[in-house]
């Protein structure tokens, strides 16, 4: 299973604002913007149904309050 965990869009995304300004620093340019998150993967029983996945990721993974998660089976 794979967790991704990403700050909502109003979300200020600091990480993700110093990345952009050093790619203008190292000469890379045409990255208008950069948004930092989390990659999780887990290794489940098939047994845990989706609706529990979901519980979890949003539980333990990700705070609900800023971060929007998808939860993948692979």
């Amino acid at each position: 299973m794979v967790v991704d965990v990403m700050p909502k869009p109003e979300i200020l995304d600091v990480q993700g604002q110093a990345v952009t300004r050093a790619l203008g620093r190292i000469g890379v340019s045409g990255v208008s913007g950069v948004r930092q998150g989390k990659h999780f993967e887990l290794e489940v029983d098939d047994a845990i149904d989706d609706e529990t996945l979901h519980r979890l990721a949003g539980s333990l993974l990700a705070n609900p309050v800023i971060e929007d998660w998808t939860v993948t089976r692979l």
